[in-house]
């Protein structure tokens, strides 16, 4: 006595539950792979493209009422912007916030800038650059 089991023919019926869910995972994957370059694309145009104004504070020097900071532009030429500059008091209270403006055609600016402080302050920190 011979016992055979019973197979269907191959491609006969459909594809298998396997292969349609291979197929989604497929084209599930390449969505979120494209979605994914779109995200990085978006947000490398704006950090390279709209970042048009950056800055660098190379140094301080504290005074009774202010803080004399040495900040270092990096623009594009004509765009006009300003960077934040804080103080804070030994006790890490703020006692001074100021903006500077920066326009022209020049690339690179290099200048001293001076912080008023309500009290003496300790530190001297770059908050963050806008172009306007």
């Amino acid at each position: 006595m011979s016992t055979s089991s019973t197979r269907l023919p191959e491609g006969r019926y459909g594809r298998s539950s396997d292969q349609r869910a291979d197929r989604t995972l497929k084209v599930v994957g390449a969505v979120l792979s494209v979605l994914l370059l779109g995200l990085i694309g978006w947000f490398g145009y704006h950090y390279v493209a709209q970042n048009e104004i950056s800055a660098e504070l190379i140094g301080f020097e504290i005074t009774d009422d202010a803080v004399q900071v040495r900040l270092e532009v990096h623009k594009d030429a004509g765009v006009a912007g300003y960077c934040t500059v804080r103080s804070q008091a030994e006790n890490g209270a703020e006692v001074g916030r100021a903006d500077f403006r920066f326009a022209g055609d020049a690339t690179r600016v290099d200048e001293v800038v001076t912080l008023r402080t309500t009290s003496p302050g300790t530190t001297a920190e770059l908050v963050g650059c806008h172009a306007e």
